[in-house]
């Protein structure tokens, strides 16, 4: 993984372009117009006044809290691709399932989409191949996709999925949660794609806001 530079270095660097180049996919393809963003350099278009105010806060507001990153569909797209460089998207996606997973009525379809969310990110023998962009096959590195949870966690999941309920994923999810709010989120408001993108979030919201009342040149006194 990127954790470990020295075992992988080419990979890594390309992983850290790719970033750059996901969000800018990213922000071409949101809501604001077609000329809102370009690849590895972000801006914003002088047109769209307000939408461009309202996603330069929803992007400032990533770096208040976690929660507010996670309530944000721009926001969990943007970390999901920055998630990808680190090879640890699987620990976003699984908090996803489990959101939508809670959401399920149906006991027969709870049970059913519980054991597919454990065999596809907590059952360990499932290996999955992640192959690095324009990498011949023979060097795409054999990995498993699942959660980095604890073994006692994995056990009481398991056990859980006997008598499946809408929490049966709760202390997996939330230890996941954690991990990725101490480990993945620091590192993600100090990339450089995510500082680009501040920088420019918060000079859209300066250009957009009103003058000041100070500002005004005070009446003058006879």
């Amino acid at each position: 993984m990127c954790r470990t530079l020295a075992a992988f270095p080419s990979t890594c660097l390309e992983r850290a372009k790719e970033f750059k180049t996901r969000l800018g996919i990213f922000l071409h393809k949101s809501d604001l117009g077609s000329n809102t963003g370009s690849i590895g350099k972000f801006e914003w278009s002088s047109k769209h006044g307000k939408e461009n105010r309202s996603f330069s806060e929803d992007v400032l507001g990533w770096r208040e809290s976690f929660d507010l990153l996670l309530s944000s569909k721009n926001g969990v797209a943007a970390f999901h691709a920055f998630l990808k460089t680190e090879f640890s998207e699987e620990n976003l996606e699984f908090w996803l399932a489990c959101e939508e997973f809670k959401k399920i009525r149906s006991a027969t379809k709870l049970a059913s989409r519980a054991h597919r969310i454990f065999e596809e990110f907590i059952c360990s023998e499932a290996p999955k191949e992640r192959c690095p962009p324009s990498s011949p096959t023979h060097l795409c590195m054999r990995s498993f996709l699942q959660v980095n949870i604890d073994h006692e966690t994995r056990e009481l999941t398991r056990m859980n999925l006997q008598a499946a309920t809408a929490t049966c994923f709760d202390v997996a999810q939330g230890k996941t949660r954690t991990l990725m709010e101490k480990d993945s989120y620091p590192r993600f408001l100090k990339s450089p794609a995510y500082r680009d993108l501040a920088a420019q979030a918060s000079a859209a919201s300066a250009a957009s806001a009103p003058p000041s009342s100070c500002s005004l040149a005070e009446p003058s006194h006879t």
